[in-house]
């Protein structure tokens, strides 16, 4: 099947499963093709220098890899996982971004010019989610620095020949001026810093209900794809969300299902898999919940080949809204290392933030986590009106089935963060 993989994404969206798979195999051996004779952290993992495999299925048999896997011991950080080395790879690598390792060492993945076009090329199939279009003025309500999000989004939207107004460094005040003065049509931010912008201007008597912007672009943490935090941003600013997952070390590989049920899988330029949950203290797991595995086919100086991700999801493949790429049913539930279990229950900090979602009061939270035992105890710091207290306890009850201890804390005294807001804290 020849079919160009950007010039044609409307084409993969509708293409029967038996063909997109056709097509990831035939990616997928060229990509193994360019990598492998270079590569010698993937030779040695999978024990050869050349693969060409017959069926998508055969994939499955090799092995897996994590961040954990990746993390180098040498001081400049770089992931082990890179194909050039040496002088080639001083030639080749043009861009730097660096993501938290495990126990919050730095990694860092660097991108050639080729993979860098991949990434700003697969980004369109989000635009497009978001119809996105050249008359569209973007504020990029994030930091600078090495985070891979900002600048791969900025490029995207350049390619797309839109006009981007970024904010790093920028205060909330600073940003609600710029909403004012610069009329921005989209607004990209987390979801917990949109809803903390939107605070932030009630306060300042600043509606942004009836503001320019038409369209709020999140990514970073869940909440895009929960049900009450998504009515809530879409309440404030008058606006419809959209939601977005992708990785420093991965790529951009989803996009936000229009009815806003969940995110769809860019398959025509990641496999996914998805592996069984192991269960934790004996106790049994929600048999839909899966781990989210993929491989990157565009990406071949940081090639991604079987990479857990982490990523906790209910996948769905039954066409949704006539797009055919997998759908993960409420986008991403949480994370492996984030689930935990209290009295029986597995829980994700997504569960929690879904309730507290449906409370306009709730300022912010974080939520605490200590053991007892085998098991973990769950509370909650809430910047809330008190009288708000007794509502949001009974309802955590009803819908979890849990008693959670809450305490109110002083207004501002949680951090509000444009990146990826911290929500749980492990005491303990």
């Amino acid at each position: 099947m020849s079919v160009d993989p950007f010039e044609s994404r409307n084409a993969f969206l509708h293409l029967p499963r038996a063909e997109l798979e056709a097509y990831q195999l035939t990616r997928l051996n060229e990509l193994l093709k360019e990598i492998l004779p270079q590569n010698d952290y993937y030779r040695n993992k999978f024990g050869c220098s050349t693969l060409r495999l017959d069926e998508l299925s055969q994939w499955q048999e090799f092995p897996l890899s994590s961040k954990t896997d990746w993390l180098s011991n040498e001081e400049d950080g770089v992931a082990v996982h890179h194909t050039y080395r040496g002088e080639k790879a001083q030639a080749l690598y043009h861009r730097y971004h660096r993501t938290s390792g495990t126990h919050g060492r730095p990694m860092v993945i660097q991108d050639t010019k080729e993979d860098w076009g991949w990434w700003t090329n697969t980004w369109q199939y989000v635009l497009d989610a978001c119809q996105i279009e050249s008359r569209d003025r973007i504020l990029m309500a994030f930091s600078f620095g090495p985070f891979i999000g900002f600048w791969s989004a900025h490029d995207a939207c350049l390619k797309r020949d839109c006009l981007v107004i970024p904010s790093g460094g920028m205060s909330t005040v600073a940003r609600l001026d710029m909403i004012r003065t610069a009329s921005p049509t989209v607004l990209f931010a987390t979801p917990s810093y949109a809803l903390h912008l939107a605070q932030a201007a009630r306060e300042r008597g600043q509606s942004l209900e009836n503001s320019s912007i038409r369209i709020v672009f999140v990514a970073g943490e869940p909440g895009g794809s929960i049900p009450s935090v998504r009515k809530q941003i879409e309440q404030s600013f008058g606006a419809t969300v959209m939601d977005h997952a992708g990785a420093t070390e991965i790529g951009p590989w989803g996009f936000g299902a229009s009815d806003g049920s969940g995110l769809h899988i860019i398959e025509s330029e990641f496999i996914a898999e998805f592996l069984p949950i192991e269960n934790r203290n004996g106790l049994g797991v929600n048999e839909d919940y899966r781990e989210l595995v993929l491989t990157s086919l565009g990406r071949v100086g940081a090639p991604v080949l079987r990479y857990r991700t982490g990523d906790i999801v209910c996948p769905r493949f039954d066409s949704h809204s006539g797009v055919n790429f997998v759908q993960l049913e409420g986008g991403i539930l949480g994370r492996a290392d984030d689930m935990f279990v209290v009295r029986g229950v597995n829980l994700f900090p997504s569960s929690i933030e879904a309730i507290l979602g449906q409370f306009a009061s709730v300022r912010n939270f974080r939520i605490n986590l200590a053991k007892q035992g085998a098991l973990d105890e769950v509370s909650l710091e809430l910047d809330v009106d008190s009288d708000q207290v007794s509502a949001i306890e009974e309802a955590l009850q009803v819908q979890l089935g849990l008693r959670i201890g809450v305490q109110v804390v002083s207004p501002g005294s949680l951090p509000a963060l444009d990146g990826k807001a911290k929500r749980v804290r492990r005491l303990g």
